[in-house]
């Protein structure tokens, strides 16, 4: 096996110490050698979950049938109004394939799928149409609303044992993608308008100048709380998303528990926390084609320009199956990211490409910190830890990133084919990395790490064999 030497991994900084690197004064912090565990609990404690009124609207008493064939969207918009002006309760979904256009929760509605019950959602375009301002890839602007939206409520929820379809397939939504994997011969494809947009956002169009709906093939998320206060989604399984799963932006006090997420489609992410305060991801389970779980904060000048971090995020007992990444921060995080707690979940399937990553880039930037993984399992996966600043445009901008205060504390890997793919800046190296008590029993490569101030590795093995830099 070859060895990470020290000067990979402390490019230009060979001749120092290890610990207490010299670093640029405007990027340096004190350093805390102990993770602060007692704020996940603290964040627990402060996330409040909406409570509802004892009070049942039954979607079929608003004219809703199961037969999968009628047109619900009338009995969901007249159910959550009448719920929301009685001063809030339960919108029930009872046993039945409900066919509706998008949903607009209201303040303290409930949406209740019972045991049995399914939401499927058309995939026609128009449907979703007036034009709602939303968040796509990180950037602002009006565009088709997605599939269940509420736009500055507060005390919402999605919850029971249900199902939600997206029903997006090989046919529908997914081909939008328009790469070679995902595109169809005769379908449009997202590319130019995605381009368009980025390149608005770049040059400061107000968000709500943008309008990107019809005729621009973006495909829409399919929960996406907005500006809102106090959500909770619980029990449900989502399935067959046209876009990312669960997009909660801007949002503060978010639980999301005992959901099982499965979409094996193109940017299929399960759940993307988006500059929100206070949010809690617990007893998940993601098999996802895409991020398992990925925290954001908008990408590039739109993420500078709302310039709000997402922060205090504990992640605990998931399992993840398929997808690009397991706990991942980024890439659109330029309105950077602190206090992210993840702890005892398991990643494990040979689809599964990254345990822990953080991606970015001189484009993206950020101030990332604070971010902390411990008693986690990986059963099978390609990269096992990964920190790049070298993502997708790579070293192509003006924006360096921050990275800082990051800790992987028991950590137990079984098989990956790479271990390492750490790679920070020379000039805005990674700071205060530490990896204790990891288990790396299984791998082909121990891969990289450079370019890293005050590296720590403490009981750290391949292969059964202590790893050191040498």
């Amino acid at each position: 096996m070859p060895e990470i030497t020290r000067r990979g991994a402390l490019k230009g900084l060979a001749a120092l110490p290890l610990a207490g690197c010299a670093s640029a004064p405007s990027t340096k912090s004190t350093r805390s050698t102990t993770a602060p565990w007692h704020l996940a609990d603290e964040i627990v404690a402060n996330t409040t979950i909406p409570a509802f009124p004892d009070r049942a609207f039954s979607i079929v008493d608003y004219g809703a049938k199961g037969d999968d064939s009628t047109d619900c969207t009338e009995a969901f918009a007249k159910a959550i109004a009448a719920c929301h002006e009685a001063g809030g309760g339960r919108v029930v979904a009872p046993k039945g394939t409900f066919l509706t256009g998008p949903i607009h929760l209201k303040s303290n509605v409930n949406l209740h799928l019972e045991k049995g019950a399914t939401i499927a959602f058309y995939t026609d375009p128009k449907r979703f149409l007036p034009a709602v301002f939303t968040r796509w890839e990180g950037v602002e602007f009006m565009g088709y609303s997605p599939l269940i939206y509420a736009f500055e409520q507060e005390n919402i929820a999605i919850t029971g044992l249900g199902v939600l379809d997206g029903r997006a397939n090989l046919t529908t939504w997914w081909p939008w993608k328009g790469n070679e994997e995902w595109g169809v011969a005769g379908y449009p494809s997202q590319k130019e308008g995605r381009d368009k947009l980025f390149a608005e956002a770049e040059a400061g169009v107000p968000p709500q100048d943008r309008h990107y709906s019809e005729g621009y093939y973006f495909r829409p998320p399919f929960v996406q709380p907005y500006r809102c206060h106090n959500v909770l989604i619980e029990g449900v399984k989502i399935i067959n998303a046209p876009f990312w799963l669960l997009n909660p932006v801007l949002s503060e006090n978010v639980t999301v528990q005992g959901v099982t997420l499965e979409s094996l489609g193109p940017n299929s992410d399960g759940c993307d926390p988006e500059s929100c305060k206070n949010v809690v991801i617990e007893n998940c389970y993601f098999d996802t084609g895409d991020d398992c779980i990925a925290i954001k904060s908008g990408r590039n000048n739109d993420g500078r320009r709302v310039n709000t971090p997402t922060e205090n995020v504990v992640i605990r007992n998931c399992q993840m199956r398929a997808g690009h990444g397991g706990v991942v921060i980024g890439s659109e995080i330029s309105g950077g990211v602190r206090y992210v707690f993840a702890e005892n979940n398991t990643m494990s399937s040979p689809d599964l490409e990254r345990g822990f990553r953080i991606k970015t880039n001189s484009v993206r930037g950020g101030l990332l910190e604070h971010l902390y993984m411990r008693n986690c399992t990986i059963g099978t996966v390609k990269d096992a830890i990964v920190i790049n600043f070298h993502y997708e445009e790579g070293d192509a901008g003006n924006f360096d990133p921050t990275v800082r205060h990051v800790e992987i504390r028991n950590l137990v890997c079984d098989q990956a084919n790479r271990v390492f793919q750490v790679r920070g800046f020379d000039r805005a190296p990674i700071q205060d990395l530490r990896l204790i008590n990891c288990q790396f029993k299984q791998a082909d490569d121990p891969g990289v790490i450079e370019n890293v101030d005050d590296l720590t590795l403490h009981k750290v093995s391949i292969n059964g064999k202590p790893f050191r830099l040498t």
